[in-house]
């Protein structure tokens, strides 16, 4: 897949898994990490072999948002634009953030072993679905460092766990722990420290296993319709039919395993 400054990248199975390792400072988004981290999505999204991505962070946290030791706090919280396709780019870094994990159009497991703050929580309500361990944390900050969300937070985070709960944690910035996580909605499943990471990527071989074209294709139909009426929904979800069954081996495949009660092999042709 490359070689990366501040993330690994590695395929255990169908799944892939990107870690953030930038351990002395908890993962925190440097520029580094803001060239690495799409370039490896892009890789994983062309290898039809990656068919789900866990994200996880190295040592104790999982990101602690954006690496203030590079940005001005209180202005874009990032470093200057590198180039003028950036300067002129009216979303930013932070927009560029949110919609690289709302593009990626495979099933993303957040694996969110420590905290994720700031900009760290809104990569972790970015992913599809999340499991965290006994460690896992989650907190706002932007309020704390006079700013209102960002990087997608705003967006992502009530869709999960509702206005109020997102406004509660919003507006206090208080610390949610792995517990009350599960409990909102934040954590999918809640695992020990030790098994975490052969938990999430055995998370993601239950996505893997089904047919990659459908599972691909159920991704962009859930995501599209979180923002239509029903009419509209259902035309969408008419033509992710038609682009499903355009796999034709693996249509025909999943009525024989059906029929002959065993798993099915999918290609994704």
């Amino acid at each position: 897949m490359g070689e990366y400054e501040a993330i690994t990248f590695q395929r255990r199975g169908q799944v892939g898994v990107l870690t953030l390792n930038s351990q002395d400072r908890l993962n925190a988004i440097s520029r580094a990490m803001m060239r690495d981290v799409p370039a490896a999505l892009a890789a994983a999204r062309a290898d039809d072999a990656v068919r789900a991505v866990v994200v996880t962070g190295a040592g104790r946290g999982f990101c602690a948002g954006a690496d203030l030791t590079t940005a001005a706090i209180g202005q874009a919280r990032a470093p200057e634009p590198a180039n003028a396709e950036e300067r002129l780019d009216e979303m930013g870094w932070v927009g560029r953030w949110a919609t690289m994990w709302a593009s990626f159009d495979k099933p993303v497991i957040g694996a969110i072993n420590g905290v994720a703050a700031g900009a760290g929580l809104s990569t972790a309500v970015a992913c599809d679905v999340r499991i965290g361990s006994e460690h896992a944390r989650f907190k706002s900050v932007f309020i704390e460092r006079n700013l209102s969300p960002d990087s997608g937070l705003s967006f992502f985070l009530p869709r999960i766990v509702g206005y109020a709960a997102a406004a509660d944690m919003i507006f206090t910035s208080r610390t949610i722990g792995a517990d009350e996580a599960l409990r909102l909605g934040l954590l999918n499943r809640l695992v020990g420290a030790d098994d975490l990471l052969d938990a999430a990527v055995a998370y993601g071989e239950e996505m893997a296993q089904w047919p990659p074209l459908a599972l691909r294709m159920s991704k962009r139909v859930l995501q599209h319709n979180q923002e239509v009426g029903l009419a509209e929904a259902l035309s969408y979800e008419t033509m992710g039919l038609s682009f499903s069954r355009k796999a034709t081996h693996d249509s025909q495949e999943s009525i024989a395993a059906f029929r002959e009660k065993r798993k099915g092999v999918y290609t994704g042709t």
